[in-house]
């Protein structure tokens, strides 16, 4: 399977929306990567649902939506009304993950879990065949634009040979620090979805770096 690129609209210009939406539709992005912050579970705030209503309304892309937040099944209404592809929560964020999972995939929504920097894959051994999206923070959470963990590489393997060992068909996603470099690093250690924000919006050609990213 060729790899996906989820360009992060966290990295986006918040100030034209609408022509980072025309140019996401264009390009050759798989989804739109979604962060909703909440300054509690991370020290930042992000966006919330009316202004996530109005890229939804002009996104074409599948929207893959990730909660930073503290108890993210709260709002599973209101991302499934987004139109959502993916609801991604924090297996930190969760002392009930099991549940969580089971309620995100009764809205038809596809159910990822996220790990940050210092949460050992080992954490998804007894839920690893439920889920449809592991993602792996390469940074810790929280802001746009931080520098790659090199770590995540060896996290990525792990997360493969464990995938690969069980019925598990779930999809290895990467969010932070992706670039060419490390997005070619990450594809070759195993890792199926690319999240890239700075990479992306602030190149000097976005479709070009997507096509780029793509490619790798």
């Amino acid at each position: 399977m060729k790899h996906f690129v989820a360009p992060s609209l966290l990295s986006a210009d918040f100030g034209n929306l609408k022509s980072e939406m025309d140019m996401i539709n264009r390009s050759e992005c798989d989804w739109l990567h979604i962060d909703i912050m909440d300054g509690v579970f991370v020290p930042n705030i992000s966006f919330g649902f009316p202004v996530l209503k109005s890229v939804a309304r002009l996104c074409e892309k599948p929207l893959d939506v990730h909660l930073m937040i503290v108890q993210p099944e709260k709002f599973l209404n209101e991302v499934k009304a987004l139109g959502a592809y993916s609801m991604n929560v924090h297996v930190e964020a969760c002392p009930h993950l099991h549940r969580v999972v089971q309620q995100i995939k009764e809205t038809g929504m596809k159910a990822g879990v996220t790990l940050n920097p210092a949460t050992p894959v080992s954490s998804l051994t007894d839920i690893i065949e439920d889920v449809d999206i592991v993602m792996l923070m390469a940074v810790n959470p929280g802001f746009g634009g931080q520098t790659f963990i090199p770590h995540t590489l060896d996290k990525v393997r792990e997360l493969r040979r464990m995938i690969d060992g069980s019925r598990s068909k779930a999809l290895i996603e990467v969010d932070g620090g992706v670039n060419r470099d490390t997005g070619r690093l990450l594809v070759e250690a195993g890792a199926d979805v690319l999240v890239a924000g700075s990479a992306v919006f602030h190149a000097a050609d976005a479709i070009e770096e997507i096509r780029v990213l793509k490619n790798l």
